[in-house]
């Protein structure tokens, strides 16, 4: 093997990896917006069952302290 082609061998390999960082890089910020992204739109469905939950003991929408319809 000839001193030439390990250059360009190596120097293959450092773009290759290069590449492989910056994927590598990205991928961790995607990850991370990911599980920001996550965690709100559960905090969001916490606060909206919470709201639903007052909103039904506001309004009495438990049946069995309605009247009885009109035809009884």
């Amino acid at each position: 093997m000839s001193e030439l082609s390990l250059d360009q061998r190596l120097t293959e390999l450092e773009v290759r990896l290069t590449f492989i960082d910056d994927t590598v890089s990205a991928l961790a910020n995607a990850d991370a917006d990911q599980s920001q992204r996550i965690a709100m739109l559960e905090r969001l469905i916490h606060d909206l069952r919470n709201e639903l939950s007052s909103m039904r003991l506001s309004h009495g929408d438990d049946p069995h302290n309605e009247p009885p319809p009109p035809h009884y």
